[in-house]
């Protein structure tokens, strides 16, 4: 293989007719997953905010995929979630008709996440054993369907915190589990869109590449301190913008002990740090979209560091918004909606910046 000067980039042989056609249909396959893992995203979302998470109290990766089909199969379901701390201390009284509201949001949430499974692993199945998949490519895939196992024993490993002691799920899991769920997104992303078949421009400098994967590593921070958020419900406080508690730097942002704590726990610094660190990630677009316009305008790295600025413009309004309002679920939806949508586009960015695959000459 040949490397492009300065950047270390390196460019394979012309690829066949065939090639060319097996990269289109797994790209076309994984962008079909990533837009599921998009759904269940929102899915999430919307379930965490009806405070649905922990309808489902038992963990059947098999079995669950049936919901109850039979008034005893739901009452035993029912019987099953009146027995923690969520029904106890707060849905005491509720009704049979209430619980499957809250169940079919968790179950739907299950429901794609098993499905996306499927959809995963059979056409991998199919690629490989047909020799549609390059040598490279598949310890690359591989990694991907690990990564959604270990993702359902997050998702369950999240829920069993709140199933004792808590009425909800632990802020650190429910990051985790967020945060994991859009390294997978963003994987699958960048696995795709490195399977493009077209010529590549070379990246404004030297320190491009780099520059585009800090801002995927921001946003995914950035998604990170959101479910933090989510966790603590700290979006319902401090609904104030650009002052938050009438200030810029509010007290008792160290409150806690040890100091660490209150970055996770405590919710006007959890919600300070996201509101930081959406201010960081708009000021390294931006710079990133200036200096790419600056030293090469009219390329595709330049449009593309345009669109996401953007984008993240965008989102920082809904951001705003939301927490004007006080997290209505709509608005806080697109918030989480459009998280995912700015970390697509920094990968896709960042991947393009990396190099794409030169096509065959006679193409």
């Amino acid at each position: 293989m040949t490397t492009l000067p300065l950047i270390g980039i390196e460019r394979e042989p012309a690829l066949s007719a065939n090639d060319i056609e097996n990269r289109r249909l797994i790209r076309r396959w994984l962008y079909v997953v990533a837009a599921m893992i998009f759904a269940i995203v929102l899915v999430g979302g919307a379930t965490r905010l009806v405070e649905a998470g922990l309808s489902i109290t038992e963990w059947k990766p098999i079995h669950g995929i049936i919901p109850p089909l039979s008034a005893q199969e739901w009452q035993e379901e029912f019987d099953l979630y009146r027995q923690i701390p969520q029904y106890q201390l707060i849905n005491r009284g509720m009704s049979l008709d209430e619980f499957k509201v809250i169940f079919w949001w968790e179950w739907a949430h299950r429901f794609l996440a098993r499905a996306v499974g499927f959809v995963f692993a059979i056409p991998l199945a199919f690629f490989w054993l047909t020799g549609r998949v390059e040598s490279r490519l598949k310890p690359r895939l591989l990694a991907l369907l690990a990564l959604g196992g270990l993702q359902g024993a997050v998702g369950w490993w999240m829920v069993a915190s709140g199933l004792v002691e808590r009425t909800d799920v632990s802020q650190y899991r429910l990051a985790i589990h967020l945060t994991l769920a859009c390294i997978i997104f963003a994987a699958v992303v960048w696995v795709a869109r490195g399977l493009v078949t077209r010529p590549r421009e070379a990246p404004p400098t030297r320190w491009s590449a780099m520059a585009g994967g800090a801002i995927v590593l921001l946003a995914l921070v950035q998604i990170y301190l959101g479910g933090l958020v989510a966790g603590l419900n700290a979006g319902l406080t401090f609904n104030t913008w650009p002052l938050m508690d009438g200030q810029w730097v509010p007290d008792n942002l160290l409150r806690m002990s040890p100091v660490w704590v209150n970055f996770f726990e405590n919710v006007m610094t959890v919600q300070f740090v996201h509101r930081t660190g959406a201010y960081v990630l708009l000021a390294v677009v931006a710079l990133h979209a200036a200096m790419a316009y600056a030293i090469a305008p009219g390329t595709k790295h330049a449009k593309g560091a345009g669109i996401l600025l953007i984008l993240v413009l965008v989102q920082a309004v809904i951001g705003i918004a939301t927490l004007l309002m006080a997290v209505p679920i709509d608005l806080a939806l697109m918030h989480q909606g459009g998280a995912i949508v700015v970390l697509a586009a920094a990968v896709a960015h960042a991947r393009a910046l990396v190099g794409s695959y030169a096509p065959p000459s006679n193409a």
